[in-house]
């Protein structure tokens, strides 16, 4: 099998999965938005903005390091050990911090009766970091399977103690059936923070990893050698810095909205309502995330074994321009339909007020996709120090849009800048590639799959029909029209070969 068909069954692998566990995730947003106002579910957003924003920093890079030194088998195990080693000693301090000052916190975000839900968040945030380390082992093993299985179980779990605590529970609570178990679930039950059992369910779905992990942490010994580390640190800390500047660039909305989007600036909303009504607009933009991501979980290892091959170059070409091709459908895909996402996950029409911002986000994913694509030049020349500076760059451009265009235009504002970013640093990155690991990246058809997809999107935004019995037909018609004319320009170029394995 060529290496390219590789990459696409590993691909498809992780990305079936993921999608369809984000899919059974989704089922989540449709249950909190029909039980919860936006205002209560508006300090999740934000401490899941700060989360993600933690697994950075609690990482600091070691993942991709980790691909960088253990590429060989022999060097496998000790790196394993001593990136482990590194991640947990950084996790627990940091988390351990935060837990004893979590009211503090919890103050300084506006939120001071949530001290409790930082602390949960202190060992998810932990939690989450530890595994990142084994889930990485079994990617560069090649046990994509197994990986996929234990994210999806992890999924599973969440949903079925989402609808413990938020159905049953209540249900038993309110005497509405069983009332012989109401003085059980009394006494960890307390329907005036209802919202809170959210977290509690990702709390203890995330202790599942380390049972299914058990193998992979059962083989691991707590070690550190600062001679064997150092170059490791010294490689991963522009990583660090260039993750670190990305996730904000994605999260810097719902982690600052609340403090740039002026009072009463939506008629009759508070400010706690608009930043939950936009934190949950915003998961409909998540399917795009998680196609790249599941294409990025393929591809590392792949670009990593494959950069020093000298026929990489015009493979590396041919996988951009699939992975465009298929971004630019479900750009095209779920921005017409985003109103029938809405009336599947946001089942409260307030909700509905925030979907204008679904194709920006969507487009600054695409944008933030063909970056990663491309980011591959500095990775595999040891060059990562460019990563820092671009995604830096496209934090501030992230930044300072945000800040003048939120007063302005609410929300979308923000939207606005994460696609605007996106594509700034696709647009540099690609300049900067050229010159030190050129690659004859098809521009022209890029270009113009993106216009056309730019273009249909706009041209349905102009037309709106009374019913979804003739929205939905119309608008899958479009997206199959779209599918047929990409099959027919690039039917000659599919079988193809790649990089023999």
């Amino acid at each position: 099998m060529s290496a390219l068909k590789k990459l696409a069954s590993d691909t498809a692998v992780y990305g079936i999965s993921t999608m369809l566990g984000r899919f059974l995730n989704y089922l989540l947003v449709a249950l909190h938005t029909k039980l919860f106002l936006a205002d209560q579910l508006a300090v999740q957003v934000q401490l899941y903005a700060y989360a993600g924003l933690s697994l950075v920093l609690y990482t600091f890079g070691m993942e991709t390091a980790f691909f960088r030194f253990a590429r060989k088998e022999e060097d496998e195990k000790q790196y394993y050990n001593l990136i482990l080693s590194a991640v947990i000693v950084v996790s627990c301090f940091g988390s351990g911090i935060l837990f004893l000052f979590s009211d503090q916190v919890a103050s300084y975000i506006q939120y001071p009766e949530s001290g409790r839900l930082v602390r949960w968040f202190a060992i998810i945030m932990a939690s989450d970091a530890i595994v990142a380390i084994p889930f990485a082992r079994l990617r560069l093993e090649g046990k994509g399977k197994k990986f996929v299985v234990i994210r999806v179980s992890n999924i599973i779990m969440n949903i079925a103690l989402n609808l413990f605590f938020l159905v049953v529970c209540k249900a038993i609570y309110a005497g509405e059936y069983l009332p012989f178990l109401k003085p059980a679930v009394s006494l960890f039950y307390d329907p005036l923070h209802a919202a809170d059992y959210i977290i509690l369910a990702n709390l203890v779905a995330n202790l599942l990893f380390f049972w299914m992990l058990r193998k992979e942490l059962m083989d691991f010994r707590f070690v550190f050698n600062a001679q064997l580390f150092k170059p490791v640190w010294v490689y991963a800390v522009p990583i660090m810095i260039m993750n670190a500047a990305g996730v904000l660039n994605t999260l810097y909305d719902r982690a600052v909205i609340q403090f740039l989007l002026p009072e009463n600036f939506y008629p009759g909303r508070t400010t706690k309502e608009a930043v939950g009504i936009y934190g949950q607009c915003y998961k409909l933009s998540i399917f795009m995330n998680l196609a790249i991501q599941a294409f990025k979980y393929a591809a590392e290892p792949f670009f990593f074994s494959k950069g020093e091959d000298k026929n990489a170059p015009p493979v590396f070409a041919r996988i951009m321009k699939y992975f465009i091709i298929i971004c630019v459908l479900m750009w095209v895909g779920i921005s017409i339909n985003v109103d029938l996402l809405a009336e599947l996950f946001l089942k409260r029409k307030m909700y509905h007020e925030g979907l204008s911002v679904v194709p920006w986000h969507l487009a600054g994913f695409l944008f933030l996709g063909v970056y990663y694509n491309l980011a591959t030049w500095f990775k595999l020349t040891d060059r990562t120090q460019y990563g820092t500076y671009l995604t830096i760059t496209g934090a501030l451009v992230t930044i300072l849009t945000s800040y003048v265009l939120v007063p302005l235009i609410g929300y979308l504002g923000f939207a606005v800048a994460f696609a605007l970013s996106g594509f700034t640093m696709m647009t540099l990155c690609y300049t900067l590639g050229q010159k030190y690991y050129p690659v004859p990246y098809d521009i022209k058809s890029a270009l113009g799959y993106i216009s056309v997809a730019a273009l249909v999107i706009y041209a349905s935004s102009l037309v709106h029909f009374d019913s979804l019995l003739v929205a939905v037909p119309v608008h899958f018609s479009i997206l199959f029209i779209l599918v047929m004319v990409a099959y027919f320009i690039e039917k000659d170029t599919l079988p193809g070969i790649g990089l023999k394995k």
